[in-house]
């Protein structure tokens, strides 16, 4: 196979246009699968969430899942998307390995929403996504591939297929042609999937897990001569699993086809692997279009017709939308844009507001969750809101900072102890032994002993250099284990000094 060339990022732009285009997929949380009453849940032994209908015994019938029909209309109507006072499904036809009955139950030319629009921002510059549609079907069986060196089915020994998959609830959302962004094209669509995951999370659908594939994205992409209004060959770069990911797939994407373009090749359209450890793409199988897949309608399903009653009773269940709750938190606790920017980065927002309620100031939360408890989950390699904390336990140790039970150091060994069980943080501080020393006596003798110990620096003091004061505090913290308040150690200090 001939080494593709890959032309650099700015001399591809100079010369062509981009266009993408990007389907994600979402599974819901419903508690049963799309069509039958399996159960869902994530990391079960293969094999053992299945039943005659998602296996595609002869016979069985399936049943749609009301409450993906109305995961679907919120979804819908979050995304300002128009919802079909009727709708039914399809059967899509090619061969799937890993899909018993061979063929995806989904919509065709009749989704349940469509024609909406989202608004992303990059680097202060508003980008519109429309979006097309939005419909519901069925995600497939999982297959892996043993033996080989790429874990793909190339060069495998064998492979097993586990349907615990096939059947989950799936909405797909598939935007229009994103056309106008430019250098910016790879940060918007990083930027669209992160605010549309953000969105998901908020309506409470699905818990959009990237790792866990709970929700993916397919970028498409295409080039055009600069100035040219008819769009290239594209590209799908499947099942992308990071917003990381998604932007470098763009980026490498468009030198790939400026490549092939500038030898005067043609693009071929295909589906395309992404390879998270070299951040390339490689060839899958040719793309098909909607006629190969042999669309017709679902012969075992009745059409659904949403009421306008229920979809407007679904209007009033929506939460805020994100983006614009992110600015109204912004402006009420005073974060400067880079603070708002570490605190969404890390997912920190719903525990710093939860923390907030909880009786803390929002300085004190975002102190908390970003600073400390972001490294624990790092570490620990979980998300932030498992860590083993609660922003009403948050609240709890910074209202003890603040009463001077115990400082900031302090305060982490009893997140420590938080983590490990080990009670209630008045329960902890008691166990340990971390309540601030703030009785004269011990912290009178701890001084003395540093000053006698270092002659030298009190006089410095004396002398009118406050800031050797630290090496006496020093040795004092040392001696009582941290444990000093410090403001009255240091009014000790002075008092002895005559000062």
């Amino acid at each position: 196979m001939a080494t593709e060339t890959i032309v650099p990022f700015d001399k591809a732009l100079a010369a062509y246009d981009p266009a993408m285009g990007l389907e994600v997929h979402v599974e819901l949380n419903t508690n049963s699968k799309m069509f039958c009453g399996c159960p869902t849940v994530f990391g079960g032994e293969p094999n053992t969430q299945v039943c005659p209908t998602c296996l595609g015994l002869p016979g069985a019938m399936p049943v749609v899942n009301a409450k993906a029909v109305e995961s679907a209309i919120r979804i819908g109507l979050a995304l300002n998307c128009e919802i079909a006072e009727w709708c039914r499904f399809a059967r899509k036809n090619y061969f799937y390995p890993d899909m018993p009955k061979n063929f995806q139950t989904s919509q065709y030319d009749e989704p349940i929403a469509f024609e909406g629009y989202m608004d992303v921002e990059v680097e202060g510059e508003t980008f519109r996504v429309d979006i097309e549609r939005a419909h519901m079907e069925e995600d497939t069986g999982k297959s892996t591939h043993v033996g080989g060196a790429t874990g793909r089915i190339q060069g495998a020994d064998y492979s097993l297929v586990d349907y615990n998959r096939a059947g989950i609830p799936l909405i797909e959302i598939v935007t229009k042609p994103i056309l106008g962004a430019g250098e910016k094209a790879p940060l918007v669509a990083k930027a669209y999937v992160a605010q549309l995951r953000d969105l998901i999370v908020a309506l409470g659908v699905s818990d959009a897990r990237m790792d866990q594939g709970s929700i993916r994205a397919d970028v498409n992409l295409s080039l055009a001569p600069k100035g040219s209004d008819v769009l290239g060959t594209r590209s799908e770069t499947k099942n992308v699993n990071s917003l990381r990911s998604v932007e470098r797939a763009v980026r490498f994407e468009i030198g790939r086809h400026a490549g092939i373009l500038n030898e005067g090749g043609k693009v071929v359209q295909e589906t395309r692997h992404f390879h998270e450890d070299t951040g390339e793409t490689t060839s899958g199988r040719e793309k098909s279009d909607a006629e190969d897949y042999r669309y017709f309608p679902e012969p075992d399903l009745v059409p659904v017709a949403p009421s306008r009653e229920w979809v407007e009773e679904l209007r009033g269940t929506l939460p805020e939308n994100p983006t614009a709750k992110k600015t109204r938190l912004q402006a009420e606790y005073g974060f400067t844009d880079l603070e708002m920017r570490d605190v969404w980065a890390a997912g920190a927002l719903p525990l710093i507001e939860a923390t907030v309620v909880a009786g803390t100031t929002p300085q004190a939360a975002r102190k908390w969750w970003v600073a400390d408890l972001l490294r624990r989950a790092n570490d620990a390699g979980v998300e932030l809101a498992e860590v083993g904390v609660t922003p009403a336990q948050v609240a709890a140790v910074q209202a003890l900072v603040d009463a001077k039970t115990i400082n900031d150091k302090l305060a982490r060994q009893v997140f420590d102890g938080l983590i490990a069980g080990e009670g209630t943080p008045e329960e902890i501080i008691e166990k340990r032994g971390l309540a601030l020393v703030s009785d004269d006596g011990p912290l009178i003798a701890a001084i003395d002993d540093a000053l006698a110990a270092q002659p030298d620096i009190a006089d410095k003091i004396r002398g009118g250099n406050m800031g050797a004061i630290g090496a006496i505090m020093g040795a004092v913290m040392k001696a009582t284990r941290g444990q000093a308040d410090a403001g009255r150690a240091r009014e000790l200090i002075l008092e002895k000094l005559g000062l």
